[in-house]
C-alpha cells in the first residue's frame, strides 16, 4: 500500500516563494475551499507533477512556474510503501528530479525517462493513467474510465490487478522464442554443413574406387607439361642472359663518359667565368677615361690596346667553347645511347625474372601434383579411414537431429506459453474472475447513490447498462449527473479492488468539484455517506465551491486565498 504523508510546493502556478504544504494523512475527510483562482486545484497539479512530471490539468511546463518570480519551482512529496520511506523532489528552472529512499538518494540514470520509469514500475507500480483513475476524480481535464479507449482501460485494470508481471514475462518469452529460433536456424545450418561433408566424403570414396588410375595419369600428364614448360623457360633465360652480357660489354665506357662530361662541364664553367671577366674589363675601358684608383687619365692608345686585346681573348674563349660544345654533344649522345642500352638490359632482366617466377610457380605446382599423386596412391588403400570418417559424420548428424528435436519441442512449449501470456490468455482468465466482483461493487455503489440501473463490464471492459425495465443504455446516453454517479462508483470500485489485491492501494482520494455541478443534493448526501464508510486507512480530500453547504460534513477544512497576488492557505 502507498501511504501518502504530505506534499508541499513553492513558485508553482500562482504560489509564491514560500512553501505551501498539505498534510494528507492528518484527517479522514478534508474539504478544500476558496474563491475562483485562489489555487484550490493546485494541489492536484502539484501531486501529479511531482510524481509523473506533468500536471493534472492541461498546462504547459513553462507555464507552471510562477510568472512573477519566474524561477525556483519546486515540489516535494513524502510517502511510504511498507517499511520504506520515500521523498520525491521535482523542480523547474533549475531542473531538479530526485528520488530518496530512507534518506538516501537513489542513483540517477543517464536518462530522465529511465529514472521516471524506475519510479513508476518499481516504487509506485502504476502510471499516470492508473493513478488518476484510482486516486483522483476531477471535473475538468480528467478522463473518466468509461471515456478511455479500450487499450487504456485494459492498462488501468492490469495495473489494478497487478497483471503487468505477465507483460514482463511475455517480453522475456519473446526473447526466448527469438533465441530458440536462432538456435534452430543454427542447428539446421550445422546439419546442412555435415550433410554436405557427408556427400563430399561419399563422392570422394566413389572417385577413389572408379577414377583413381585416371586421376593419377592426368596428374602425371600435368607434371610432364609443366616440366616441358620449365625447360622452355630455362632456354629463354639463357638467351636473355647472353643478350644482357653483350649489352653490358657495349657500355663498359659508361663511367668514363660520365667522368668526361663532368670535366667538360667544369671547363665550360671556367670559360664562362673568364668570358664574364673579359667583358667586364672591356666595358670598363669603353666607358671610363680615368683610372678610379689613381685618378690618372687613361690614354686613347692604352684604351684601344686593351679593348682589342680583350675582344681577341673573348673571341678565343668563344672559339674554345664551340669546340668544347661539340665534344659535350658527342659525350651526351653517347650517354643517351648508354641509357637506351640500360633500358634494353632492364627489359631482358625483367624477362629473366618473369621466367624465374614462372619456373618457381611451376615447381610448386609440380610438387602439389606429386603430393596429389602420393595421396591418390595412398587413398587406394585408405578407404577404411574414409568409411570411419563417414560414420563419424553420420553420428554427428544424428546428434544434431536430436538437438533439433529438442529445440522443436522447446518451441512448442514456448508457443503454448506465449498463447497463455497473450491478452486473451491468463490475463483474460484472471480478469474474468474479477469482472463479476467489479460489477457487483459498481452496482452496490450506484444503488447507494440511488441510481438504480444494472451496470456490467465484459472482459473487454465494454459496458452494458440496463434500467429496471431492461432498456439498454450506453454511458454516453446518460445525463452529466448520472455519468458522475457511474464515474464515482467506478472510482470506489477500483479502490476496493486495489485494497483486495494490495497492488495499487493507497490512502489518498481527491475529488475535484464533483459536487459543484453534476451531482444533485441527494447524490451528494449519498456519496458523502459512502466516503465516511471507506475506513480509517483512507484520507479523502474534496475540492469544492460549496464551502458554506459542506463545511460541517468534513473533519477539517483548508481554505485557499489570494494575498498580494499569490495563493496561500488561509491561517
Amino acid at each position: 500500500m502507498i501511504h501518502f504523508h504530505n506534499v508541499r510546493w513553492k513558485n508553482f502556478l500562482s504560489t509564491g516563494n514560500s512553501w505551501t504544504e498539505i498534510q494528507f494523512d492528518r484527517n479522514p475527510t478534508t474539504l478544500i475551499i476558496g474563491e475562483n483562482g485562489a489555487g484550490k486545484s493546485t494541489v492536484l497539479d502539484a501531486l501529479c507533477f511531482v510524481l509523473f512530471g506533468k500536471p493534472f490539468r492541461k498546462i504547459n511546463k513553462p507555464q507552471l512556474v510562477n510568472s512573477v518570480n519566474g524561477k525556483g519551482l519546486l515540489v516535494e512529496i513524502d510517502f511510504s510503501v511498507g517499511n520504506k520511506k520515500y521523498k520525491i523532489v521535482r523542480g523547474y528552472k533549475p531542473h531538479v528530479f530526485e528520488i530518496w529512499q530512507d534518506g538516501i538518494m537513489i542513483n540517477q540514470t543517464a536518462k530522465i525517462t529511465d529514472y521516471q520509469s524506475d519510479l513508476e514500475k518499481n516504487i509506485l507500480k502504476l502510471n499516470y493513467n492508473s493513478f488518476t483513475q484510482i486516486v483522483i476524480l476531477g471535473s475538468s481535464t480528467f478522463i473518466p474510465f468509461m471515456q478511455l479507449p479500450a487499450w487504456q482501460r485494459r492498462e488501468v485494470i492490469e495495473d489494478l490487478l497487478d497483471l503487468k508481471i505477465f507483460t514482463s514475462m511475455n517480453l522475456i518469452l519473446k526473447e526466448k522464442l527469438q533465441t530458440n529460433k536462432e538456435n534452430l536456424k543454427e542447428i539446421r545450418h550445422q546439419i546442412d554443413l555435415e550433410d554436405e561433408k557427408l556427400n563430399v566424403h561419399n563422392h570422394y570414396i566413389d572417385e577413389i574406387r572408379s577414377k583413381n588410375k585416371e586421376r593419377i595419369e592426368t596428374l602425371k600428364t600435368e607434371i610432364e607439361k609443366s616440366e616441358t614448360s620449365i625447360v622452355r623457360l630455362n632456354v629463354d633465360i639463357d638467351l636473355n642472359n647472353k643478350l644482357i652480357d653483350q649489352l653490358k660489354d657495349s657500355i663498359k665506357d659508361e663511367d668514363n663518359v660520365n667522368k668526361k662530361l663532368q670535366e667538360i662541364l667544369k671547363i665550360e664553367s671556367k670559360f664562362e667565368d673568364k668570358t664574364k671577366k673579359l667583358k667586364s674589363e672591356l666595358k670598363f675601358y669603353e666607358q671610363n677615361d680615368h683610372c678610379p684608383t689613381c685618378t690618372q687619365e687613361i690614354s686613347l692608345e692604352i684604351k684601344e690596346t686593351k679593348i682589342n686585346d680583350n675582344n681577341q681573348k673573348i673571341q678565343d674563349v668563344v672559339d674554345a667553347l664551340e669546340k668544347l660544345q661539340i665534344e659535350l654533344d658527342k659525350e651526351n649522345q653517347r650517354l643517351l645511347d648508354i641509357h637506351e642500352i640500360n633500358s634494353e638490359i632492364k627489359e631482358h632482366l625483367e624477362k629473366v625474372s618473369d621466367c624465374n617466377n614462372q619456373i618457381s610457380s611451376l615447381n610448386k605446382y609440380i610438387g602439389q601434383l606429386r603430393e596429389n599423386i602420393d595421396t591418390e596412391v595412398a587413398d587406394v588403400g585408405s578407404l577404411k579411414n574414409e568409411n570411419k570418417k563417414v560414420k563419424e559424420i553420420e553420428k554427428k548428424i544424428k546428434g544434431y537431429e536430436k538437438q533439433k528435436e529438442d529445440y522443436l519441442y522447446e518451441q512448442q512449449l514456448l508457443n503454448v506459453a506465449a498463447d497463455m501470456l497473450k491478452d486473451t490468455g491468463i490475463k483474460t482468465q484472471i480478469v474474468r474472475q474479477y469482472v463479476p466482483v467489479m460489477n457487483k461493487l459498481v452496482n452496490k455503489y450506484l444503488a447507494a447513490m440511488e441510481f438504480f440501473v444494472s451496470f456490467e463490464l465484459d472482459e473487454n471492459f465494454d459496458e452494458s447498462i440496463k434500467s429496471r425495465h431492461r432498456d439498454k443504455f450506453s454511458y454516453s446516453s446518460f445525463s452529466e449527473g448520472e455519468k458522475m454517479r457511474i464515474d464515482l462508483s467506478l472510482l470506489l470500485t477500483w479502490r476496493a479492488i486495489a485494497k483486495m489485491k494490495n497492488s495499487t492501494n493507497t490512502n489518498l482520494l481527491i475529488l475535484d468539484e464533483v459536487f459543484d455541478a453534476s451531482l444533485d443534493t441527494s447524490g451528494c448526501d449519498e456519496f458523502l455517506k459512502l466516503l465516511n464508510e471507506l475506513g480509517k486507512d483512507t484520507n479523502v480530500f474534496l475540492i469544492s465551491h460549496k464551502g458554506d453547504v459542506l463545511q460541517d460534513k468534513f473533519r477539517s477544512v483548508i481554505r485557499f486565498e489570494k494575498y498580494k497576488n499569490f495563493s496561500r492557505v488561509a491561517a
